[in-house]
């Protein structure tokens, strides 16, 4: 099989996944990352999905349950209360982003990541791709992967009418170390993938892996508190304590004092007295505009192709995005393997097995979502997507692949 030369653009878990990939194939593969440095300390909880594990074992990762995170045997939904009024049997590993990526990190071939390198432009040259990045270098490639995220510079070069569009509602997400619980707290919902349901908005939390260094080398509580917000109060809410906009979220440390009070003035008011305490231990909680993004094809150009949050963002409801986008590089690597690594075959199959999908996750994030969006509409959409709020209908969809084939 012909080697290659690959250029995957974004070295978070889509790009990281197929340069692991698409090295033990055989190809030459060089990932190119914006920032300066590894993305050490970001994100939070995952869930991981079997279609997740699969993959990190073929990327020569450590793929148990106990290599990624905390098995929870159920979920659990509380009530204003925090008493217990639903329960359902789901087993699932719950895990980190900053595990996921580390594993992958050490995974990927030596030397393979360029930090510092922001993609200014990408240009077809016959069969080949040529990019150009703002330090001046410029690389020639066979194919070129764009996993560069849902404000991806490689589609917005091919694809300048798809953008992400907001869902009509916030999160606020937090990490806690799970040791500083009250035993109410930790009995109500520390060992489960737990939910509350207040009038019009939504928290859920799991327990993850807590980090290596320090106080939180533990477990932590992972939680998500989904809050409808009009957009015209979007701007002041993303503009942090030095004035600066925010396109999608404000790093931890980074919020003005008056929304920080805020929120934890209307946790206590609002929230289930375990999810309460969560909110209100979290000491560097980040907020996020909830966006969705669906492109009409995962390959905008002749060897340009769009992987993970680059191609399509569902809502965090879906609990999808890394096991998509891992998912994403395995289906290109095996369209490679299979077709001889014919760019033009490879890319053509890798599509028609993964474009249906992708838009059937961003699918189910909207109809999880339906009832936070409907916040912001009439009385008639508002009981229409009640059918989506109930506990049963919450712990059976949340998190939860959709039921369509991935090929």
């Amino acid at each position: 099989m012909k080697r290659l030369d690959v250029a995957v653009i974004g070295g978070s878990i889509a790009g990281l996944t197929t340069a692991c990939l698409l090295a033990r194939s055989g190809h030459a593969v060089t990932v190119f990352e914006r920032s300066a440095a590894a993305l050490t300390g970001r994100g939070a909880g995952i869930v991981t999905h079997p279609g997740l594990r699969a993959v990190l074992a073929r990327c020569g990762a450590p793929a148990g349950a106990g290599d990624l995170g905390v098995t929870v045997e159920g979920r659990r939904v509380v009530d204003r209360d925090g008493t217990v009024i639903a329960e359902r049997s789901l087993p699932q590993v719950l895990a980190s982003w900053g595990r996921l990526y580390g594993l992958l990190l050490d995974a990927a071939p030596p030397n393979s990541v360029r930090y510092g390198a922001a993609l200014a432009a990408v240009e077809p040259d016959g069969a080949r791709v040529v990019a150009f990045f703002e330090d001046g270098r410029r690389i020639s490639a066979d194919l070129l992967v764009g996993a560069d995220g849902q404000f991806s510079t490689v589609r917005s070069r091919f694809l300048s009418g798809v953008a992400p569009r907001y869902a009509g509602y916030v999160a606020w997400r937090a990490v806690v170390d799970a040791a500083a619980f009250a035993p109410a707290t930790r009995e109500a919902i520390g060992g489960h993938f737990a939910f509350c349901l207040p009038p019009g908005e939504q928290i859920l939390g799991y327990p993850v892996p807590g980090r290596a260094d320090g106080a939180a080398a533990g477990l932590c509580f992972n939680a998500v508190w989904y809050r409808p917000t009009e957009e015209a109060a979007l701007a002041a809410l993303l503009t942090d304590a030095g004035g600066v906009r925010h396109a999608l979220s404000i790093p931890p440390g980074r919020i003005k004092a008056a929304v920080l009070e805020s929120m934890r003035v209307d946790a206590a008011r609002i929230l289930a007295p375990p999810f309460a305490e969560v909110m209100l231990r979290a000491e560097q909680p980040f907020l996020q505009a909830i966006l969705d993004i669906e492109t009409p094809t995962m390959i905008p150009a002749r060897g340009v192709a769009l992987i993970g949050d680059a191609a399509f963002v569902a809502r965090p409801h879906v609990g999808m995005g890394a096991t998509k986008a891992m998912e994403d590089a395995a289906a290109l690597a095996d369209a490679l393997d299979a077709a001889g690594a014919d760019v033009d075959a490879a890319l053509t199959a890798f599509e028609a097995r993964r474009r249906a999908y992708g838009a059937a996750v961003v699918a189910r994030g909207r109809d999880l979502g339906a009832y936070l969006q409907a916040q912001q509409r009439g009385a008639a959409e508002r009981a229409a997507a009640e059918r989506f709020r109930s506990p049963e209908a919450v712990m059976a969809g949340t998190a939860v692949p959709p039921d369509v084939p991935r090929a």
